[in-house]
This record gives C-alpha cells, structure tokens and sequence, in this order.
C-alpha cells in the first residue's frame, strides 16, 4: 500500500485549522480537527502515572461512544496543574462543543509542550471563534504545523484502500522528536479514516498498530505525561460496517499499520539533534521478552548512541549493552553484524576491513543485527543517535 499526499483530511468528511493563540510567542499553536458527523473513536496513552488533564479528559469522553472534533494545543501540557487543569480542559471541551453545535463529550483533547505551567485557557477560548472559520478540507498542513514543538517538519501521511468495491482513506498526522520511549512518548498522533467500522473493532486495530510501530521506537528512553494517539472512524466510506476481524478488518489493519510505522520511523528521523537513524535487530531469543528487553537496551545506551554519532569503531559497547540486559543467553552462540559485515561470532571478534566498517558506521542509515541462536523470537526497534544538539535542545 503505496503513500500518497495529503494528511488529516484525506478522508472523506474531515476539516481541520488551526491559528496563533498566543500560547507561544509566534507560529500557530492551536488545531481542531473535525468531522461532518459523529464518528466512532479509539485512543492509545501513555503509562505515565503523571497523566495531563487533557488525556484524563478524553477518557471521559471516549466512553460516552462518538467523537466529533479534537481540539490540540502545542506550547503548554496542562500536565501536573492538579484540579486547576482538569477543570480548564473540560472548559474548553465544552466551549469548543458550543461554537460547533456538538455535545461536549463529543470533543477529544490533546495538549504538548512544557510541563506543570497553568494553560491559558482565556487565550485559546477567545481564538475559538477564529479556529472554526478556519476549518477546511485543505487544513492537513496547517494542523501539521500548529501541533510540532522541536519538531523540524512537519509528520502527515495517507493510504487510500478498497474495501468490498469502496474506497477507503486512512489520513494522518503526528508530532514528536524527544523524550520518545515505548508506551508512549513525548509525541501526538491523530488518524481519520471514512471507514464503516465498529468502536470495539477500531479500539482492537489501533492497539494492535500501535504495539507495532510507535511501541518500537526510542529517542532517549523517557516518556512524557501527554503521549496520545487518536483515531476517528466516521462511515462515510458506506462499506459494509466492520464489527469483528475478518478479511475486510486485516486490509483495514493492513492499511493502519502503513501509516502508523511510517509516522514512527519519521519521527526517529527528525529526532532532536539526530544525524542518524538507527535499526536494532535482534533474534534468536528464547523469549519475546528477551528479545524486547535486549534490543531496548542497546537502543537507549548513551555509550551506542554516542559512538554511533561520532561513528566510532567500537562495537564492543553494543556486546557491553547486551550483555548487561538482564537477559539470559550463551554469548559463545551470539553473532553480531553491523550492515551486512559479521563482526562478532561465537564469543570471538572477526578480522574485518576498517574501512569498510567505517563505511557502515558513518552512513546515515546504520543497521544492527544480533543473532542469539537460542530461539525462535524476533524483534526490531528504531532509535537515533546522540549528539551534542540534544543536550543543547533539551539543557
């Protein structure tokens, strides 16, 4: 399933705008996206125990069954405000719901930027009447700004499906380039699709993408208190509803997971001051876990990442990592490739050309496979180097 042009609203009855409320000094830090009717939703969070009031809020709502609009602020979390920002979140839930003519749980929130500082509600209350006139079927790029922080461009991606002779368009756009770690991450995702299909099928399909793209992917290890990903599913596809998995729900989840690791894998790309984008492999592990464990070790060492950015030789660091996961295995078994050059076999280390390994290590693409040779288990992770910039970015 080839990308196409387009973002949030390529699909079928989705608007979305977005203007400068004043959260941040310049640039517009204010999106809404919206949908002609009410649409069945899902969402993923992340496992912080800190939650923002805007993910507290959207839980709420999500029970209430169909989502209209999302409302996004870039600039202020709303995280850690206590009652103060649960409350300012279901005010503008509710002032958005009025202005649209919608229920007020009809409306999702998701907030981005710094943490613990009170959100202007005023300030994104009196840009409300603006932000709806904006709305547009040509809003994608707009809302793509609206929502980056350190980000450097903007994320959107879209993939068109046929489903039993329909149509169907999946449209999307993201946001995220640090503190970006599993379950999730400093980044929000928001997905539209004119898909005929079932809240619990939807909530089903989202999970499982998720699970298989942005909960394999890592910057620096942390997470934040925001991380959200959306979906909105709104029928107007007029394919035969979607209730259980099936071969119309797989194209479906076919179609979803194009977007969603296409989004991860830009977001590592963009990651703050990243020079590279790097694959870790490992395989032949007793256990999924171990493999997971093991590959997020390597992926999130300060010690890999920075020999990686310098493109060091010294891949003992990555063996070094491994071997202090936790995880259980016979490192006379274990083979190590950086591209396609074996550097490590069987507890041994290989005469290999340095230039050609410099060649590997200094492209902007690295790869690294480690072979176990002690089971059947497979996982790959995405993650970036560290440079000097991150720590400017981040200080």
């Amino acid at each position: 399933m080839k990308l196409i042009n387009g973002g949030i609203t390529a699909a079928r009855g989705f608007k979305a705008g977005s203007v400068h409320c004043g959260i941040k000094n310049r640039n517009k830090d204010l999106a809404l996206i919206y949908s002609a009717v009410p649409a069945a939703a899902a969402g993923v969070f992340t496992t912080s125990r800190f939650q923002a009031a805007p993910i507290k809020v959207s839980k709420e709502h999500l029970k209430a069954g169909y989502i209209q609009a999302i409302l996004v602020n870039s600039g202020n979390a709303n995280s850690c405000n206590g009652r103060a920002g649960l409350e300012a979140a279901r005010k503008l839930a509710r002032l958005t719901a009025l202005r649209l003519r919608i229920n007020k749980k009809a409306v999702l929130l998701a907030s981005t930027g710094i943490i613990g500082k009170p959100l202007p509600v005023d300030k994104i209350a009196n840009a409300l009447p603006q932000l709806i006139e904006q709305l547009s079927y040509d809003g994608a790029s707009s809302a793509a700004r609206a929502i980056m922080t350190t980000d450097t461009r903007t994320k959107q991606a879209v993939v068109k499906l046929r489903i039993r002779g329909k149509t169907v368009t999946i449209g999307a756009m993201a946001k995220g380039a640090g503190m970006i770690s599993p379950d999730l991450a400093t980044m929000l995702v928001f997905i539209n699709t004119d898909l005929n299909i079932s809240s619990s099928a939807l909530n089903r399909a989202l999970k499982e993408s998720v699970a298989n793209s942005f909960g394999l992917i890592t910057v620096d290890g942390d997470m934040s208190t925001n991380d959200t990903v959306f979906i909105l599913a709104n029928g107007l596809a007029a394919n035969p509803k979607i209730t259980s998995a099936g071969a119309d729900f797989y194209i479906f989840q076919k179609g979803l997971n194009r977007v969603t690791r296409f989004l991860a894998r830009t977001i590592v790309e963009d990651a703050e001051g990243a020079t590279k984008f790097i694959e870790i492999t490992v395989k032949g592990g007793r256990k999924e876990g171990d493999v997971r464990q093991a590959a997020f070790k390597i992926a999130n060492s300060p010690l890999v990442k920075i020999a990686l950015a310098g493109s060091s030789l010294n891949w003992g660091r990555i063996l070094a990592s491994l071997g202090s996961s936790g995880i259980k295995f016979r490192e006379n078994l274990v083979d190590l490739y950086l591209g396609n050059l074996k550097v490590f076999s069987r507890g041994s280390s290989l005469g290999v050309n340095k230039k050609r390994l410099k060649n590997i290590v200094s492209a902007k693409e690295v790869k690294i496979l480690i072979d176990l040779h002690s089971g059947s288990h497979q996982v790959t992770v995405w993650t970036s180097d560290l440079t000097e910039k991150y720590v400017r970015l981040n200080k």
